[in-house]
């Protein structure tokens, strides 16, 4: 088994550990303006946290890669989500800032931890393979819990999603990701891993705005699969192309795995993104590559 495998399957365990934490200092206050900064697939959990936020009520919320943060625009407080604590990037905003931060790593001896006015370590979470997984899942299970919901449900869920079957073999040609509100940045990272783990031709959109252009590239062994909310009539339109439409509501597999956790109903989209892992490291391993050194990428980007 491979370091991401093994990652991948302690993602139910590490999520409840993660939601443990939902009281610590400095995660945002209802009302503060938030924004919320990192990079790769930290910047995509800052999107969907983001999302989440203020569908919660609790105030508003941008997301930002770190290197593109808006330095004239004030906010309450600034949340850092960088596994390393090590990331150029975000280093350097950080020590920019002058108003409160938070710091989301895995390692408190790293430089992120000291720099943040408060740090939350998860350190149960860090990973030895390049490929993030079960961090980024982890910091957005400790964000939403921070939120109010209930992770007890989505750590059953997330059960569900390391057991099940994959709704795919490792022959398919191309996969589209498509998400809504919070679940765009699920799509996004689960584009990236495919591409990480497998260079694998995936690609990532907000639902709506698949079908102005997008979906032109759909047809046979290719695959358009949606995370959460599905736009009416966004089925028939792939599945006329002859793609695949993948989705927990429509896969018969999802629904009735779906039992395990008290009803018959879709998977929550988070759990979904573990299906998505698995599937990404399904392809790196059918053409021999090894899913916890893809290429030219490392653990933390360092720049001069």
């Amino acid at each position: 088994m491979t370091h991401v495998q093994a990652e991948i399957a302690s993602q139910p365990e590490c999520w409840t550990r993660a939601a443990e934490l939902a009281g610590a200092p400095g995660l945002p206050a209802p009302g503060e303006r938030v924004a919320v900064v990192g990079c790769g697939t930290s910047w995509f959990m800052a999107k969907a946290y983001a999302a989440l936020r203020e569908r919660a009520g609790q105030g508003e919320t941008d997301a930002f890669q770190a290197s593109e943060f808006p330095a004239a625009r004030a906010y309450d407080r600034v949340v850092a989500i960088t596994r390393s604590g090590t990331t150029t990037e975000v280093l350097d905003l950080m020590t920019e800032l002058s108003c409160p931060t938070t710091a989301l790593t895995a390692d408190p001896a790293q430089p992120a931890a000291g720099i943040a006015t408060d740090a939350v370590v998860l350190d149960f979470a860090d990973e030895q393979s390049v490929v993030q997984t079960r961090f980024a899942t982890s910091a957005l299970a400790l964000l939403r819990a921070h939120l109010g919901e209930q992770v007890g449900p989505l750590a059953c869920d997330a059960e569900v999603a390391v057991r099940m079957p994959l709704p795919l073999d490792a022959g398919v040609e191309q996969i589209t990701f498509l998400g809504r509100g919070w679940t765009v940045g699920l799509a996004e990272e689960a584009a990236l891993k495919c591409r990480e783990a497998a260079m694998f031709w995936a690609e990532a959109y907000p639902a709506m705005d698949y079908r102005h252009g997008p979906i032109s590239i759909a047809g046979p062994r290719r695959v358009v699969w949606a995370f959460g909310e599905v736009p009416p009539g966004l089925t028939d339109d792939v599945e006329a192309t002859g793609a695949q439409f993948v989705h927990s509501r429509h896969h018969g597999g999802y629904a009735a795995l779906g039992n395990w956790c008290g009803g018959r109903r879709p998977l929550d989209p988070m759990a979904d993104l573990i299906i998505a892992q698995r599937f990404a490291v399904r392809l790196a391993t059918a053409q021999g590559l090894d899913p916890d050194h893809p290429r030219n990428l490392t653990r933390s980007v360092l720049l001069a």
